[in-house]
């Protein structure tokens, strides 16, 4: 890669905006689903997964599933992503809640943080 391709990937990248929405976690073995919204859907699985694998999860029934069932039990979901990103960040933080409130009623999940 010359310096030009490589500065040409390094300003997409700098460019590129995270994906904005609400994911699940499922654990297949027990039915359970929590739900969650995030300003960052494409790192946020893995914050979830790293505090799960050290057993920190801030979510206890979440962490004791994770412990019951093993990783290979549990699958991460994108449910909704907002591509509208033309708002001021208060009304995302809005629209956020109530898709994840929405959500939430809908599979009668449970919140990913606790």
């Amino acid at each position: 890669m010359d310096k030009q391709s490589r500065r040409e990937a390094l300003r997409q990248y700098k460019e590129k905006k995270p994906a904005i929405g609400v994911f699940a976690v499922r654990c297949a073995a027990s039915g359970e689903v929590w739900v969650a919204a995030s300003r960052n859907l494409d790192q946020q699985q893995n914050g979830v997964w790293f505090g799960l694998r050290l057993g920190s999860h801030p979510n206890r029934a979440l962490q004791a599933a994770w412990a019951a069932h093993g990783e290979a039990a549990f699958a991460f979901e994108r449910l909704e992503v907002l591509e509208d990103r033309d708002h001021s960040p208060l009304a995302i933080d809005l629209m956020l809640k109530d898709a994840e409130k929405r959500w939430r009623e809908t599979l009668g999940a449970r919140k990913v943080t606790g």
